[in-house]
């Protein structure tokens, strides 16, 4: 079964929803990437018992607060630039009620409903931890909802990703009172229409509810949990595919020495090293010894070197992902002890300053690793750069015929523009709600850019796929090897390959056999025959 999960509505790609028996039950304190992507895919949602407590604790402080007409940020005071209005006690529904319509105003395409559910579990496990003031009803709506396939309608734009990602999480908290508008079986409708139709009953929001659900980094933290879970599939399918160029260009796996990369322990170099020759084991496509070529160009002998960094900038997403996932990330944050004891917080706990710079290093690694795919293609089909091993263009038909020539092309146009869109977006701010909230982390941004580069990567990495394979044929025809000759893990990618994609003996039209190529990366399956071939599933 093929994954695909897209950041972004799209009515082409294809949509995996898996019925899992068992509910993931959140408590705040263990949600880790592959459970987002899981509960993205289709797996129920419940609420940890264990919560309740805490949820109950928080809830009963906000009441009291109300009661005390303390002044407190949010409860009992307006927001931002308003945080000097106070508001009375009867008037602080209506503040939580304003505050979801009027923060409403995200633009551009819509999530897709993978992402709206990565989202949505991101900000229930953030409120089970019971320090945002929100009844267990609100946390039990979002968990229904998902079990439902009610998905809230969330424009991709229009957070700064500083007081969260508070526009798109107004999209989904409109759905929760009954307004707005959602997704079911596919079809758009109104809120309230949608969970109707799905049985459920919309909340009137007491005080905090709105802001616990508004401010906070869910949407980054989903997003960035579905992009990590493809991008670790991305980078082993590219190493993959480095493997298959080595041998359509007879080359040499001699720089994936062990001893060589013991001298530079940086263990994802070495694990990078270890997973090409276990691809490669057994190749008799690759070089031996030649005194005439000793060396490699640096995209085919450094892959360890660059995929291997390129694995560290997905780890440290990672890392910081799965710590997100478990925080308390709203303001103000509320303290509340067994003995009655009751202290609120204005913090920044919401700024997505972390989330951000890891996305914004993910977005380089991975256009490094576009970088490299779309160089190898370059020499795939470049007969002066390979030495005349392959026919240029991959086609024996030169002149009348453009061979793979224009495949490459597409690589490169892709590649240009993830140098583009690698552009840090947490090296900009722009000072928001009257200069208050003066620093803001263009987390959402950051995500966003790196989901297009992860796209096109995907793309790149499809069409060296393409051209290697093209390749490995006019090696099987000019030398005389089998596919049984190929590397252990090689033959298994070009079985796969040739399944979808046919060798190309005269010209045709190349961008369907460009888009099997790419699905074979994006879904895992390519990843995962290798992986099982070398009984590492």
């Amino acid at each position: 079964m093929e994954l695909y999960i897209s950041p972004i509505k799209d009515e082409n790609a294809p949509s995996v929803i898996i019925s899992f028996m068992e509910p993931l039950l959140i408590s705040g304190e263990n949600l880790h990437v592959d459970d987002v992507v899981a509960v993205a895919q289709g797996r129920p949602a419940a609420l940890d018992p264990v919560a309740l407590p805490r949820m109950e604790r928080s809830r009963a402080a906000v009441e009291r607060l109300v009661a005390e007409e303390r002044v407190v940020y949010g409860i009992t005071t307006g927001f931002g630039r308003f945080k000097d209005r106070i508001i009375s006690p009867d008037e602080v529904r209506q503040l939580q009620l304003n505050l979801v319509r009027s923060h409403a105003v995200g633009v551009g395409p819509d999530l897709s409903q993978e992402a709206v559910r990565a989202i949505m579990l991101v900000r229930a496990n953030t409120l089970a931890l019971g320090h945002s003031g929100a009844r267990p009803v609100i946390v039990r709506l979002l968990l229904d909802m998902l079990n439902a396939g009610v998905t809230p309608r969330i424009p991709s734009q229009g957070s700064l990703g500083a007081s969260g990602d508070l526009a798109p999480l107004a999209h989904l908290a409109l759905v929760i009172i009954g307004e707005g508008e959602a997704t079911v079986d596919g079809r758009l409708m109104s809120g309230g229409a949608a969970l109707a139709l799905a049985g459920l009953q919309p909340v009137e929001l007491n005080a905090k509810e709105g802001l616990a659900l508004l401010n906070g980094t869910a949407l980054m933290v989903g997003m960035g949990a579905l992009l990590v879970r493809r991008a670790i599939n991305l980078a082993l399918t590219a190493d993959i595919a480095a493997s298959l160029s080595l041998e359509a260009l007879h080359g040499t796996d001699r720089a994936y020495d062990p001893r060589v990369h013991a001298l530079r322990p940086h263990p994802r170099q070495i694990k990078c090293a270890e997973f090409l020759r276990r691809v490669l084991t057994g190749s008799r496509y690759l070089r031996l010894d030649d005194p005439h070529n000793v060396q490699d160009p640096y995209t085919l002998r450094c892959v360890p070197q660059v995929h291997g960094a390129v694995r560290d900038s997905i780890a440290y997403t990672q890392w910081v992902i799965d710590i997100e996932l478990n925080t308390v990330n709203d303001n103000p944050i509320i303290f509340a002890d067994d003995t009655g004891e009751i202290d609120v917080v204005s913090a920044g706990n919401f700024h997505g300053e972390p989330v951000a710079l890891a996305m914004d290093y993910a977005a380089l690694g991975l256009t490094e690793l576009g970088n490299m795919s779309e160089r190898r293609c370059a020499r795939l089909v470049d007969a002066d750069s390979n030495g005349g091993i392959l026919p240029m263009f991959l086609t024996d038909q030169g002149g009348l015929e453009s061979g793979m020539m224009m495949a490459q092309y597409t690589a490169a146009a892709l590649a240009s523009e993830n140098k583009v869109l690698a552009h840090p977006a947490s090296a900009d701010t722009i000072p928001t709600s009257a200069n208050v909230e003066d620093h803001v982390s263009m987390g959402a941004t950051a995500v966003r850019q790196a989901w297009q580069i992860l796209e096109h990567t995907e793309t790149i990495v499809g069409i060296e796929l393409l051209l290697a394979a093209q390749g490995i044929d006019f090696r099987r025809q000019t030398m005389g090897l089998t596919v049984e000759d190929m590397g252990e893990g090689t033959r298994v990618a070009y079985g796969l390959i040739r399944e979808r994609v046919p060798f190309v003996d005269s010209d045709r039209t190349l961008y369907p056999l460009i888009e099997e190529a790419r699905r074979l990366v994006a879904g895992g399956t390519l990843k995962r025959a290798v992986e099982e071939r070398l009984g590492m599933d």
